[in-house]
């Protein structure tokens, strides 16, 4: 279950920025970028659209995302909901992670067919999540930080380079 703990420590660790930074969470970049909020409820459609597709027969549709804009702009909403989908993250069990299922994604400007989704498995979909997730965060970090909000030296780093910096000699 490591995956989906993994999931839970970056989310949990968004709970805590959007905590700190306040109404920086939803201003929009300087160069006309979304803001924060804006990256964070993306992140969190993806996790429901994989949450609804547990229940909904194995099928995971992530065109189908909810896009509510509270969680862009009220912080305080975002972590309730964050809260939310921890709480299922952590309801999974070990063989929950080997159920197959089908997956669509950026198919929403073609006509709805079989041959747009494909094969995975929840396991493989939480791996997805989690690169999605810090991919996202590491935006989320470079607009606060040119905001002049400091989002915290770890957050939207890669687990792998995190390791990685902490085990490498120096300069490397």
């Amino acid at each position: 279950m490591i995956i989906a703990h993994q999931n839970i420590h970056f989310l949990r660790q968004a709970m805590d920025l959007v905590e700190r930074i306040g109404s920086s969470y939803a201003e929009p970049g300087p160069y006309g970028q979304a803001s924060a909020g804006a990256h964070m409820r993306h992140v969190l459609d993806c996790y429901h659209c994989f949450l609804r597709g547990l229940g909904d027969e194995y099928q995971v549709n992530y065109d189908a995302r909810d896009r509510d804009r509270r969680i862009e702009t009220d912080g305080e909403y975002a972590s309730a909901v964050i809260l939310r989908i921890v709480d299922s993250l952590e309801s999974l069990r070990p063989e929950d992670l080997e159920h197959k299922l089908k997956v669509q994604v950026d198919a929403a400007a073609w006509k709805q067919s079989d041959e747009l989704w494909s094969d995975s498995s929840v396991g493989r979909e939480l791996q997805f999540l989690l690169s999605h997730t810090v991919h996202h965060f590491a935006l989320m970090a470079m607009i606060l930080r040119a905001l002049g909000t400091d989002p915290g030296e770890e957050f939207g780093v890669a687990p792998s380079t995190l390791e990685h910096r902490r085990t490498a000699p120096a300069g490397t």
